[in-house]
């Protein structure tokens, strides 16, 4: 086996191994502040936040402010944002049922982040 060869099989064997790994793998970290912004920046996250940071929405509000989302994805991150404990999903009793989301107190804190940084943005649009 001539060198060619040998750097054709360690290039084959790397793709490979490249392929099996995950795009978002997220390797553990102990900043608190890390994990949070990647949190965050998880699509749909922030948006999320920024819209309910004007007060409660139901679902099908939600679905219509974030064209794009699919409900499969608004639900899944629905889910996270009231497993980390940032809104609180309230379901009616009425018939039809009606499902709202609102930012919980901590979520609350956590908007005005959230509008900084949109705020950040635009005002840093031109120059990034």
């Amino acid at each position: 086996m001539n060198d060619h060869e040998t750097q054709r099989i360690v290039t084959i064997q790397m793709g490979s191994q490249a392929n099996d790994t995950p795009r978002t793998a997220r390797h553990p970290t102990e900043c608190l502040a890390e994990d949070w912004l990647a949190f965050l920046g998880h699509r749909w996250n922030a948006l999320i936040l920024w819209h309910l940071a004007n007060g409660p929405m139901r679902y099908g509000e939600l679905r219509d402010a974030l064209p794009g989302i699919t409900p499969k994805v608004l639900s899944e991150r629905l889910a996270g944002l009231t497993g980390r404990l940032l809104i609180l999903r309230t379901v009616s009793n009425g018939f039809p049922r009606e499902t709202s989301y609102q930012l919980t107190p901590q979520g609350s804190t956590l908007g005005p982040i959230v509008l900084r940084l949109y705020d950040w943005a635009e005002e840093n649009a031109a120059r990034i």
